[in-house]
């Protein structure tokens, strides 16, 4: 098994890392903690126990996945975004026992300092914008934005916005073709 990982971070025993997968300074991945092939889990990262990040999921500086959160393949978690696990935490109440999943589902966008109350699944190639805070389910292919997120638009799966005429779009990168119908997009 072939995976890096720096001189400085903290891998638990019990935990799996994926073939190619790369940990770098200051990082922790704690017991049971399952990675998939080819991640790359930046600076200052924690990673809980019962985490599970599939393939190519790409992990930035200072973020910590609690137990309880899923991110299938080719998922992107930029800097400082924040997953939560409790819907309502008190320091002197010990709710371990409620902790929420929250699955990010394949090839979606986290945005830098993004914060994603425990819960609320991600569809597949949404995107979060920077500094969103989600607090209900997001649909496969959502561009959504603010406090609370609110979705504004659609994105392809290269990650370009969708401009739809007459239920249709094309992605200006790939020429990929879409479609909406009854407010769902599905790639053609």
């Amino acid at each position: 098994m072939s995976h890096f990982i720096h001189s400085t971070a903290v891998v638990d025993e019990g935990c799996e890392i994926g073939e190619d997968t790369r940990i770098w300074h200051f990082s922790h991945i704690m017991p049971g903690a399952k990675l998939g092939k080819a991640c790359n889990i930046g600076q200052n990262v924690v990673i809980s126990p019962g985490v599970i990040l599939g393939n190519n999921v790409k992990v930035q500086n200072n973020v910590s996945v609690y137990t309880g959160v899923i991110c299938e393949d080719d998922v992107f978690l930029g800097p400082s975004c924040v997953f939560t696990n409790v819907y309502n935490p008190r320091s002197a109440v010990n709710r371990k026992n409620e902790y929420m999943r929250t699955t990010v589902r394949r090839g979606a966008t986290i945005g830098a300092n993004a914060t994603i109350v425990c819960g609320n699944d991600i569809g597949e190639f949404a995107f979060i914008g920077a500094g969103s805070v989600v607090t209900k389910y997001v649909p496969p292919y959502a561009l959504v934005v603010g406090n609370p997120a609110r979705q504004i638009g659609w994105m392809s799966e290269n990650g370009s916005r969708l401009v739809f005429a007459d239920n249709k779009a094309v992605c200006k990168e790939t020429g990929d073709q879409y479609i909406l119908e009854n407010n769902q997009v599905k790639k053609l």
